[in-house]
């Protein structure tokens, strides 16, 4: 059975169809998801699907492309959900410098706080980098990170620095990308890093995995990801799901 680590089913795009998504997934081997909550709105969802079903978790923080946006308050409300029993993970939270809504150095700040809350809250942190890698792997370093661990959600590095990730604690997401025929990074990771510390998602709606590239992704699809790592890797798909779900499960801090 497999684990969706990350996925967005609070997302407008699931509104229509949300039930034949999840019922879909379930025919498609998918016995647990994560449901990512990033903002005010998105977090509600994510914890309304968590208390909704009992399969699905929520993880919850503050993106950073809407670091700018993010209050005092916001934060101390995030502190005060994290104590649902439901609640597995902070994030996603980091580094987004594609974007540029909000500065580089209040994305900084906010991402720093992040780590702390998740230190203080004792959970693991679901990390969002893009185009920013050296300085997420920086901060991560220096905030002392490790304490809690975490996720490098659809993770798109070389394999040097998903080895540096793995030394401060934390897990390497593959996702949709990994069966693009020209996404050579991802491939290598997933054939190179030992499966004890890889985890599989969707990030659904976004990043589809081939063949169903550029449509919506749905939870379902995370199949496609175990059985492309699993080539990879020369092993079964089976091997692949119960390990990776094996993995999520210790970081999430699940029995």
């Amino acid at each position: 059975m497999l684990f969706d680590t990350h996925v967005h089913l609070n997302a407008d795009q699931f509104e229509d169809d949300l039930d034949e998504v999840i019922q879909r997934a379930k025919e498609n081997d998918v016995e647990f998801m994560t449901v990512v909550g990033f903002d005010r709105k998105t977090i509600k969802k994510a914890m309304e699907l968590a208390e909704t079903h009992d399969f699905i978790y929520a993880a919850i923080g503050w993106h950073p492309v809407d670091a700018i946006d993010m209050t005092d308050e916001d934060l101390e409300w995030i502190e005060e959900l994290a104590a649902h029993p439901k609640v597995v993970a902070i994030g996603e939270t980091g580094l987004d410098y594609h974007w540029d809504k909000s500065p580089h150095d209040v994305q900084k700040d906010v991402f720093k706080k992040q780590i702390h809350l998740a230190k203080k809250v004792k959970l693991p942190i679901v990390i969002h980098n893009r185009e920013a890698t050296q300085d997420v792997v920086d901060i991560l370093r220096e905030e002392h990170a490790e304490e809690v661990g975490g996720i490098m959600h659809c993770y798109s590095g070389s394999v040097e620095i998903a080895k540096q990730c793995i030394d401060l604690n934390f897990m390497i997401s593959l996702g949709g990308p990994v069966t693009f025929k020209n996404a050579k990074k991802p491939k290598e990771v997933a054939e190179e890093i030992d499966l004890e510390h890889l985890l599989i998602e969707t990030d659904a709606p976004f990043l589809a995995p081939h063949p169903n590239r550029g449509k919506r992704n749905e939870p379902a699809y995370v199949k496609l990801v175990a059985e492309q790592i699993a080539q990879l890797k020369g092993i079964s798909y089976e091997e692949v799901g119960k390990r990776t779900t094996e993995n999520a499960k210790k970081i999430y801090q699940l029995k």
